[in-house]
């Protein structure tokens, strides 16, 4: 499988390395498109995996880069179901143990999860959670404080 071509702007000072990519399921790009830039203008180095990531390729890409973090855009209303089997992947890897991941989107095929759906997001590994309609205001703040190791309980 070949990668798509992406632009990787080197980060400002305090900028972050990103991978960024949608669950396997989830055929959509103008969420990356956009996450992409919104991390890139906060001066954020984004690798963009782009859609259909094969769980296994998303944590090869993550091992390769390093990233400070990994997010997941979904919009396609699969992502709890889809994201749940991504984390277990990643969390499986001893080399990814401790790297924070992020999910957000639209989630689930009924609009916003219930209380439980995020629970079992945050239970498969992810250290945040950002409903879809999120503020991508939260998403940055969040960005800028991921040293912390407990989990984010974002909604």
């Amino acid at each position: 499988m070949t990668l798509p071509a992406t632009v990787e702007r080197a980060p400002v000072h305090g900028g972050r390395t990103v991978v960024l990519g949608t669950v396997a399921s989830d055929a959509h790009t103008w969420n990356l498109v956009y996450l992409q830039l919104l991390l890139e203008e906060a001066g954020h180095r984004v690798i963009n995996l782009g859609a259909c990531v094969p769980e296994e390729l998303f944590a090869a890409e993550c091992r390769r880069h390093r990233p400070d973090l990994a997010v997941v855009s979904s919009v396609n209303g699969h992502g709890c179901t889809d994201g749940k089997r991504l984390a277990a992947v990643l969390r499986a890897d001893p080399a990814l143990a401790g790297l924070p991941v992020v999910i957000g989107g639209k989630l689930g095929v009924d609009g916003r999860l219930s209380a439980a759906q995020v629970a079992e997001l945050f239970a498969a590994g992810y250290t945040a959670v950002f409903h879809d309609g999120a503020d991508a205001g939260r998403f940055l703040e969040y960005l800028g404080r991921i040293e912390v190791t407990a989990p984010e309980r974002s909604g």
